[in-house]
């Protein structure tokens, strides 16, 4: 690979996890699921030097006058007062020490005969708790472990609880507790006993003690980077990232999932497991998608979730205008392309494998803690600025949602998959809209298939085609600078000697700014532009071939004013059969100035932040997503290229960027070093 090797790279956010708050991680069950036992086969696993564990019955006998027989004299109020404080004690501790506490309690008590159970939860282990595990113990043992010689149960033996009540307790309490979860921002797993349930829960308390945001984020940049590295020795220049469910294909595979394990275990309910979720105060948090994690492991073992991911995998139908996008691309040595799912990564990587894309196509998302991130709309963003940043790559980002819009704003070029009305996504609509809007993204749109409706209004979100040749060319040709300037020729030093005289304003400046107009015209323009043949009438009386921009009568020459007129008439003297206009502000180029051209060459003296030149780019762009657009200057600060808002626009419009000179200098002009005032000698004005 030309360019950095992988340990070279600028390194992603730290990997070793600081969390914002104590990391406390509850036991629940009820009474006889074997909270204790499985607390004490910890101890032993994990040692004391990173984890404490508590207790909740010792913990409160430590704290309260008379220990636990003087708690259980208590009023109900009080006794929730030393509850409160007893896990406010945990926390400190922890918080002290930076350790992960395991804390064993109940959830709630439920008396046979009562119409319900009295919860013993409170407020404060609501708000401290990070992470709650629950002992789902069948019902029958339990109900047998309660008539074993065990006094932490004798209470629950005196009342002789039947099989059936044991069952509506434990479900109530696993309701109760997944809704409170979620409106805590608490993750929530439920544990079924088996022979490997200690190494499951050892895997995951030890994911729990690695696992921050900022770690999440890193890993995932470390998945691209390997990615980008496997793509072999020639320097990537071009990505494209693409949104797996209904973006690549139709198909929804995390609902799908849901769908056949409702078949399978006779779950109707679950058929709405993510809609759950992602309905509930959680959003689409990174800790919603931990928690669609954890759901994905309590409901299926590595076997059976492989051989789902598998089954869902062989009834996904990519896209054929995707198929052919990908063979291209496979064919290609400087573009390559990455899934990035917030999905399920097994379905995908086994989807590109049966298309026979896996060797050319990496793919980045979740779905098991073994896969060791999950991917949020920050993260795909993050990872299109991190290709672009850190890795120098030009990115094309394909998203339906508004998971993608984040992405699709960071991109170069984003392009909004639009799929039949009835299955995509509802809320795009105005998602969309206020991104274009407020947030400045500039987007066209693909319909896939072809037949279906378009989203908003195609002035604002025009419609494009994978088919194309000049989006296919666009994506797949060599990726060149953009930035044309002359600074170290001869030629320049000698064209910018008078605009830098002080004794040279008025007149004489205008045509030195015309000279230069004329001269980056047929110096750069016509390169990027590219010229063409017509005929003219030779001086010797025979016919022969002249050469001109081309489509030049379809070219929009747009003078900043007044600052740019000068250069932009010398720029009109090398191209006579452009179209020539005034403009002070972007508004003032109008629909009707772009319809039926095809370039468009925005002139200004001067370029110093970019801020005006970006304005009109994205004016213009707003107005007409697929016209050329050229800025030329004279001067352009080096600065405003290097990095920053304009440089992000000349990228992701694909616009040309033609200056005499790059200066290091940023100063700005007032007065008698105005280049307006200059122009037209009214430097006493200002």
């Amino acid at each position: 690979m030309e360019g950095p090797q992988l340990e070279q790279l600028a390194a992603p956010a730290a990997l070793i996890a600081t969390h914002e708050k104590p990391v406390i991680v509850g036991i629940y069950g009820l009474p006889g699921s074997g909270k204790s036992f499985r607390m004490n086969q910890l101890k032993q696993l994990f040692g004391k030097e990173h984890f404490a564990f508590y207790e909740g019955s010792e913990m409160i006998a430590a704290i309260v006058p008379g220990g636990l027989e003087g708690f259980k004299r208590m009023e109900q109020q009080e006794q929730t007062g030393w509850r409160q404080r007893a896990i406010d004690e945990i926390s400190m501790e922890c918080e002290v020490s930076g350790n992960l506490a395991i804390v064993t309690g109940h959830f709630m008590f439920w008396d046979e005969g009562q119409e319900a159970g009295q919860p013993v939860c409170t407020q404060n282990d609501l708000d401290t708790f990070t992470h709650i595990l629950y002992l789902d113990v069948p019902a029958e043992i339990i109900k047998d472990r309660i008539f074993c010689d065990n006094t932490s149960v004798a209470k629950i033996r005196q009342m002789n609880p039947s099989v059936n009540h044991l069952h509506k307790w434990q479900q109530a309490e696993q309701t109760q507790l997944r809704d409170l979860c979620r409106k805590h921002g608490i993750l929530f797993t439920i544990l079924h006993p088996e022979e490997t349930l200690l190494g499951k829960v050892s895997i995951l308390l030890r994911d729990i003690q690695l696992h921050t945001e900022a770690v999440n984020l890193a890993r995932a940049e470390k998945t691209l980077d390997q990615v980008v590295i496997a793509h072999g020795p020639h320097r990537l220049e071009t990505m494209l990232v693409i949104d797996g469910d209904k973006t690549l294909a139709a198909a929804d595979t995390g609902k799908e999932f849901w769908k056949a394990m409702a078949e399978k275990r006779q779950w109707p309910d679950k058929e709405r497991t993510l809609d759950d979720l992602f309905g509930s105060p959680l959003g689409y948090s990174y800790t919603a998608f931990r928690q669609a994690t954890f759901l994905y492991e309590e409901t299926a073992d590595d076997q059976e979730y492989e051989l789902l991911c598998h089954n869902l995998a062989s009834k996904v139908t990519v896209h054929p205008e995707f198929v052919s996008l990908l063979q291209w691309v496979a064919k290609q040595e400087r573009v390559g392309a990455v899934i990035v799912t917030s999905g399920l990564r097994l379905v995908w990587q086994k989807v590109l494998e049966m298309a026979a894309f896996s060797k050319n196509v990496g793919v980045i998302g979740g779905g098991r803690i073994a896969d060791g991130f999950v991917v949020t709309a920050e993260v795909k963003a993050a990872l299109v600025a991190r290709l672009q940043s850190v890795h120098k790559i030009y990115v094309w980002a394909f998203g339906d949602s508004p998971l993608d819009l984040k992405m699709l704003k960071e991109a170069d070029q984003a392009i909004v998959v639009v799929g039949e009305e009835q299955t995509r996504s509802k809320s795009m609509e105005a998602a969309l809209t206020s991104a274009i809007d407020n947030d400045g993204l500039r987007a066209r749109q693909l319909l896939l298939p072809s037949t279906a409706k378009p989203r908003l209004d195609t002035m604002k979100l025009p419609v494009t085609h994978l088919t194309e040749d000049s989006i296919i060319g666009s994506i797949l040709r060599h990726r060149k600078s953009r930035v044309h300037h002359a600074t170290d020729q001869q030629s320049a030093k000698l064209l910018m000697t008078p605009t830098r005289d002080a004794a040279i304003a008025g007149s004489a400046l205008r045509e030195a700014h015309h000279r230069i107009g004329w001269y980056l015209a047929t110096e750069f323009i016509a390169d990027i532009v590219g010229v063409e043949e017509y005929p003219i009438q030779h001086v010797q009386g025979y016919q022969t071939s002249g050469h001109r921009l081309c489509h030049e009568g379809e070219t929009l020459i747009v003078a900043l004013m007044r600052g740019g007129e000068p250069m932009a008439f010398g720029v009109n003297a090398a191209f006579p059969l452009a179209g020539f206009l005034h403009a002070n502000r972007p508004e003032q180029v109008l629909p009707v100035h772009l319809k039926n051209q095809r370039s468009l060459i925005l002139v200004d003296s001067v370029v110093n932040s970019g801020k005006t030149a970006e304005q009109f780019i994205h004016h213009i762009r707003h107005l007409n997503a697929t016209i050329r657009i050229v800025v030329v200057a004279g001067v352009v600060q080096a600065q405003s290229i290097a990095g920053g808002s304009f440089a992000r626009a000349l990228a992701q419009n694909e616009v040309s960027l033609v200056a005499l000179r790059l200066s290091e200098n940023k100063y700005t002009g007032h007065g008698t070093t105005d280049t307006g005032h200059r122009l037209f000698n009214t430097t006493r004005l200002d």
